[in-house]
């Protein structure tokens, strides 16, 4: 279970980048005061967790239903989480469409951008909740793993602007290209994980 948990906080650490977070929260509440800021970064990281919450929990239930299992999951979303390493690795870090982003800078709330859990994330928090599933406490396990992750995400847009001034939009790229290395690895073992027990199930 010991590297069930270190699989789940790095691999979902990568996806909800705290990091590369920073310039699109400022690119989208810079204009707004710290205490706004803060409040904005505060219900968003909520949000997200109340999403990724019910997706851990309903996840299973909803793949048994639509007669989808496991394996085929991890097939399915290792190639979703490898399509996001590709963005990542070449910096192409946008987390909305140009529509999406007008609308949020319109709004005087912001709460659901940027889009924290994202269907990366998604799939990844079903994933590791069904893996969770074979041991006695790995569900709750899990989800306090998420909630460190998104303490950190929190504590990321809470510093958002220190962070942009620290490492510049150049520093931000290397760091998101290094994780968007390591997400890759871990989406071709999802993939490699899920053909090798749709093919023993077969």
């Amino acid at each position: 279970m010991a590297a069930l948990a270190v699989r789940a906080f790095l691999t979902l650490f990568v996806l909800l980048d705290p990091i590369g977070l920073a310039p699109l929260f400022l690119g989208l509440a810079g204009n707004r005061s710290a205490a706004e800021r803060a409040r904005i970064a505060k219900r968003a990281v909520l949000v997200a967790g109340g999403v990724l919450l019910l997706f851990a929990i309903a996840g299973s239930w909803l793949l048994t239903n639509l007669g989808i299992s496991l394996d085929a999951f991890r097939v399915a979303g290792g190639v979703l989480l490898f399509r996001i390493a590709v963005d990542m690795v070449f910096a192409q870090l946008e987390r909305e469409t140009p529509e999406e982003a007008s609308e949020a800078r319109a709004r005087p709330d912001i709460t659901v951008f940027p889009l924290i859990a994202g269907p990366g994330a998604l799939a990844c928090i079903m994933i590791l909740a069904g893996e969770a599933r074979a041991f006695s406490w790995g569900l709750p396990m899990v989800l306090g793993v998420c909630a460190v992750d998104l303490a950190l995400v929190f504590a990321g847009l809470h510093i958002a602007a220190r962070i942009a001034r620290l490492l510049g939009q150049t520093g931000i790229n290397v760091v998101s290209r290094v994780l968007g290395v390591l997400l890759a690895a871990l989406a071709v073992q999802y993939v490699a994980d899920g053909v090798r027990g749709l093919l023993n199930a077969h």
